[in-house]
């Protein structure tokens, strides 16, 4: 962590709030408030839906398109043929020690390099589990309501602290709000205990939050019991504790009161956000919300997106889609246009836009939630899960229930079941912030590789698909070390 890292953090931003979907209207709220700050409902509220709208700043912060640069510019989803904007080329190849100037503050391989985004959001995660406890019960309208934003703040302080272990490996473990006179430089803690902590926050949340699936204004925006569950699983799978994640995941399923969204006309429904398939999303469709640049900017062309023609600026090749989806997949057909661009599939998933007005130079404003956990993703973790523990009739019998509502039939049982399990997961899921993370579980618990010249095994084995500090970060921080691969690689 940088030296004067509690310097950043003390900008923590709290929310005045009207709604659940009011997550934008930020205000800075200073330490020497917090011990007269805490004293209502509305106030914990506030300071929980505030790091909500922390955790969005930090998946849009590349550009709008941070949660997908990690998770999928680097797998088999993009080619740099075309020409990807503005350094995500170096993304997408994985050429993530390219120099960039520390003073570039705006570049986005800089910033996918820095956590203190992150951190961030963790240290109002940290305010809240703080003061939140320590506040009357009688400050609230009931024990219940109490509970949940506490387990609200564990399940994001653990989300935050899963997300970055995928990205770096090991990080500073920060588990308090500390003021500026006590900073000080720590080294980062080993990946195993970063995820050790995770589920001890999970274990925290269990018991004070609900598997109700709340309002439809906070439906899948505000972390419930299935949530947690999901990310309870995704963590196991990470650790390739199967069993663990075949257990957590079992319980999303059968207590979640989830269910598929038809992969017809209704497919995109999805994507706009809190569908019935929906677990945990950052809210970006309501009214006074959305982003001017993301993925749809880069995705899309006319007669998606105004004014843009030619070729997305993200290449999806047209042979990797031809060989990914059978010409009668449902979700080939209203998620992805095979002729709007020349040379490039232009994948749909996030075309809801709207524009700020009716002239050519409007701005478009996107709308899609950005979908973390959802109903077909956890069932077929669950079959990756059972498959990896010899349960492979059950995880059998759920790839053919995914496949059957994609309308192409039962799986042929040609090839190794785990393998079809995430490559299942690719035609499902695509574009959706996961492939990269599937395609290192492959290569971990199968030793199958698909990252061709990307990355060799060696790399793979010496943790290349950890991402490296930035230099920025490490001149400033004295106890960090770079990440063991990248320490290798001149930045």
């Amino acid at each position: 962590m940088i030296r004067n890292i509690y310097i950043i953090l003390a900008s923590i931003v709290v929310l005045g709030i009207s709604s659940c979907n009011d997550f934008l209207d930020l205000k800075p709220m200073s330490y020497p408030t917090d011990e007269n700050f805490w004293q209502t409902e509305d106030d914990a509220n506030s300071g929980v839906a505030a790091v909500y709208a922390l955790i969005r700043q930090t998946l849009n912060y590349s550009g709008g398109m941070t949660y997908y640069a990690y998770g999928d510019f680097p797998s088999d989803e993009f080619t740099t043929s075309g020409g990807a904007p503005w350094m995500f080329n170096h993304v997408i190849d994985m050429n993530w020690s390219e120099p960039v100037a520390s003073s570039d503050t705006g570049n986005p391989l800089l910033r996918l390099r820095r956590y203190d985004v992150f951190y961030r959001a963790i240290d109002q995660a940290n305010r809240v589990l703080k003061y939140v406890p320590e506040m009357p019960v009688s400050a609230f309208s009931s024990e219940q309501v109490r509970n949940r934003l506490i387990g609200e703040a564990y399940f994001c302080r653990a989300f935050l602290y899963f997300y970055m272990s995928r990205i770096w490996g090991g990080v500073p473990l920060v588990t308090e709000t500390v003021p500026v006179d006590e900073a000080q430089d720590i080294a980062a803690t080993e990946s195993e205990e970063i995820l050790d902590q995770c589920l001890r926050d999970v274990t925290s949340a269990k018991p004070l939050l609900s598997w109700e699936r709340g309002s439809s204004s906070s439906r899948a925006i505000r972390a419930n019991k299935t949530a947690l569950f999901a990310l309870e699983a995704h963590i196991h799978a990470w650790n390739q504790d199967y069993a663990l994640c075949a257990e957590a995941a079992d319980s999303v399923l059968t207590h979640g009161g989830l269910e598929y969204v038809g992969r017809g006309t209704a497919y995109k429904s999805i994507f706009v956000g809190q569908s019935n398939e929906g677990i945990f999303e950052i809210s970006q469709n309501a009214t006074n919300e959305g982003t001017i640049s993301g993925i749809g900017m880069n995705t899309l062309v006319e007669p998606y997106l105004r004014g843009r023609t030619g070729n997305p600026g993200l290449i999806i090749s047209p042979t990797h889609i031809e060989s990914l989806y059978q010409e009668d997949d449902l979700r080939l057909r209203n998620a992805f246009d095979l002729e709007a661009s020349e040379t490039s599939v232009v994948c749909t998933k996030y075309s809801n836009v709207t524009y700020t007005d009716e002239t050519a130079n409007a701005l478009a404003i996107f709308k899609n939630n950005i979908v973390i956990f959802r109903y077909s993703d956890i069932k077929l973790l669950h079959a990756e899960a059972l498959a990896a523990t010899e349960r492979e009739a059950s995880a059998i019998s759920i790839l053919n229930e995914v496949r059957d509502q994609a309308g192409i039939g039962v799986w042929d049982q040609d090839g190794d079941l785990f393998e079809e399990i995430i490559a299942e997961r690719g035609r499902e899921l695509f574009l959706e912030g996961h492939r990269f993370y599937d395609m290192i579980r492959l290569g971990r618990f199968k030793g199958k590789l698909l990252f061709g010249s990307k990355m060799t095994s060696a790399q793979f084995n010496s943790g290349k698909y950890y991402w490296p500090f930035d230099p920025s970060l490490l001149s400033v921080n004295r106890r960090l070390i770079q990440t063991p691969f990248w320490s290798t690689v001149n930045m």
